[in-house]
């Protein structure tokens, strides 16, 4: 057997289980298991670790539904750290913790307790392991060595940057394809991928960001449930990485307050520095009309990202008409006008506000047509959906 899923509910007699391990055979009752996933109850905590394996090449580690609401059960904390710091890693190559781009409140605060446990695995981890992705924080030691894993390719991260000063000729990072960053501290991460290219052009070394700068194809920056702001400071860093096929910063705005601070030039500035974007997401389109953008960073956004297929952005409805009338007489937007552009078919403007009169529908259709000549709709209610029809 190489693949076994533990579910949690699944009991199994105590007396049974002392049997099992009596008789344990001296590989294992799972010599050649390969993969494991287990969802973690107190059922099947007694036993699991029977079905450790040394030639472990994938562990996903899961919570059930329900503890996302309430978190851990904490009497059973201690049980899960000693498991999981049984884990065998000599040939691991995959190891999941939760889902660090959608876990709850709750759940964060109990994998929380686990940071020693698992930082303890993941410094045992040698250089097979090719994708880590927890839910739990690591320690500064531990992030540490998985930046020294010469064949990381995917990396989801929650927790901040080591605390303390690594040197940087010995931070260098693997080349990652795809990154993850979750929670207030994926600010802190890009804060520490521009120190680290400004310290290196002030004090010339081995560039601790040349492999992965590079490599990087997708990046995902989740803030939620928090907040952050979208401007210079954040994207600046992220322009580095102009391999970049999938770009998603995640923040939400709140009532009154928009995070969204980039001007119309600064779009500018992202797109022609990631012309292989296939995907954008900054931000999702909010209610407040209070923002710098206008419909006028569609259009570099289009010209130079030619691949894209998705698009999400804030911008300021409120004078959309003369917007989107002044773009072509613009002299700084007249030469874009007449390049090649996107093949986009559908905008994602979520909950920005719209108000037309009947006639001005056919000149804001043909505004977005001649930025997006694909566009077949929005995905949006309202005024938004009447607008798809004239499209």
């Amino acid at each position: 057997m190489q693949d076994v899923r533990v579910g949690e509910g699944v009991v199994i007699a105590e007396d049974t289980v002392r049997q099992f391990r009596l008789n344990s055979p001296a590989g294992g009752w799972f010599p050649a298991l390969r993969i494991l996933e287990w969802v973690i109850s107190e059922n099947n905590l007694p036993y699991v670790d029977l079905l450790f394996s040394p030639l472990l090449e994938r562990a996903y580690i899961d919570a059930p539904r329900l503890w996302n609401l309430s978190g851990f059960p904490r009497v059973i904390l201690p049980t899960i750290a000693s498991t999981i710091s049984a884990l065998p890693v000599s040939a691991l190559r995959i190891l999941c913790t939760g889902n660090p781009l959608g876990a709850s409140i709750y759940i964060m605060s109990a994998w929380a307790h686990l940071k020693d446990s698992f930082s303890s695995v993941v410094l045992r981890c040698g250089p097979s392991l090719t994708h880590l992705s927890s839910v739990i924080p690591l320690s500064d030691a531990a992030v540490d060595h998985v930046i020294r894993l010469p064949h990381l390719r995917a990396w989801e991260i929650v927790g901040p940057p080591p605390s303390r000063s690594t040197p940087p000729t010995l931070m260098v990072f693997p080349p990652l394809r795809r990154l993850g960053l979750r929670g207030a501290s994926a600010g802190g991460w890009l804060s520490l991928f521009q120190r680290l290219v400004d310290r290196v052009s002030v004090t010339p070394s081995v560039e601790p960001l040349y492999m992965v700068k590079e490599s990087l194809t997708v990046l995902n920056a989740e803030f939620r449930p928090t907040a952050t702001v979208i401007d210079v400071p954040l994207t600046s860093p992220i322009r580095m990485f102009r391999n970049l096929v999938d770009l998603n910063i995640r923040t939400s705005c709140h009532k009154g307050r928009c995070n969204s601070k980039l001007k119309n030039d600064e779009v500018a500035e992202l797109a022609m520095a990631l012309p292989r974007l296939q995907r954008l997401c900054l931000g999702f389109p909010c209610e407040e009309n209070i923002r710098a953008t206008t419909a006028a960073c569609l259009l570099p956004i289009s010209v130079h990202c030619l691949r894209l297929g998705v698009l999400s952005i804030h911008f300021n409805t409120t004078n959309i008409i003369d917007d989107l009338k002044n773009i072509p007489a613009d002299p700084q937007f007249r030469e874009l006008f007449s390049l090649p552009k996107c093949r986009l078919s559908r905008l994602d403007v979520r909950d920005a506000p719209l108000t037309l009169d009947e006639s001005d529908f056919e000149t804001v259709a043909d505004g977005m047509k001649g930025i997006f000549p694909d566009l077949t709709g929005f995905d949006a209610p309202g005024v938004w959906y009447e607008l798809s029809e004239k499209l």
